[in-house]
């Protein structure tokens, strides 16, 4: 099946801006206005108690979309109304997110709240820091991020919560049980046909125990 070209060789692609807003109803103002360039007292608190957040980049080897997630207080930090800082926790060394912000500093991020539908989006710049002040601020009992990510706001917003009223997100009777899916060792052994999944499985909650930060 080819979604662009139908069997008559009719093209359903949609490539300019006009086809486009054609398709659909003008934006409601309030989906404009509620957009700011700086954290307003309300989003502030918003964002205060989120736990994780979605941190989208661009680089020279395309898009990038990582998991954010910590301790309320520990996730980030406020720096003023149109600043936040974000520690860089162990990971899996990649460094994905780090080598685009270095390459584009253009950023995106999506917080959530568990059991809360409305979203928040921030677009900004990001650049990576090794301010030793900065990067005391998120010590977790002696262990200190190797850098801190600092965003500056170019827009912020909420989203309505359509898109997680739809999936039931936070619906317990949806929530996935162990074996409903593939396990992290299955997976990597899908890619890499000579990876002992069941070993890497056994291991791992010890060793997030011991390597979260």
């Amino acid at each position: 099946m080819n979604a662009i070209v139908d069997s008559a060789g009719v093209s359903h692609a949609v490539t300019t801006l006009e086809d486009l807003l054609a398709l659909y109803p003008k934006v409601n103002p309030n989906s404009l206005r509620k957009e700011k360039d700086f954290l307003t007292p309300e989003y502030r608190a918003w964002i205060s108690q989120a736990p994780f957040f979605a941190l989208a980049s661009v680089g020279e080897g395309g898009l990038d979309c990582s998991p954010r997630g910590d301790m309320r207080g520990k996730l980030f930090e406020i720096l003023d109304d149109k600043t936040i800082a974000i520690p860089d926790r162990r990971g899996n060394n990649r460094l994905d997110t780090l080598r685009n912000i270095v390459e584009d500093p253009r950023v995106a991020l999506l917080f959530l709240l568990p059991g809360i539908n409305e979203t928040l989006r921030i677009n900004g710049s990001a650049k990576i820091t090794t301010d030793p002040d900065l990067i005391a601020r998120f010590d977790v009992d002696g262990k200190l991020p190797a850098t801190v990510i600092v965003v500056s706001i170019r827009a912020v917003y909420f989203q309505c919560g359509r898109a997680l009223l739809r999936s039931g997100l936070w619906n317990p009777e949806t929530q996935l049980e162990k074996g409903d899916v593939p396990t992290a060792g299955q997976m990597t052994k899908g890619a890499y046909a000579a990876f002992d999944a069941e070993a890497y499985d056994q291991e791992l909650p010890g060793r997030h125990a011991k390597t979260l930060y």
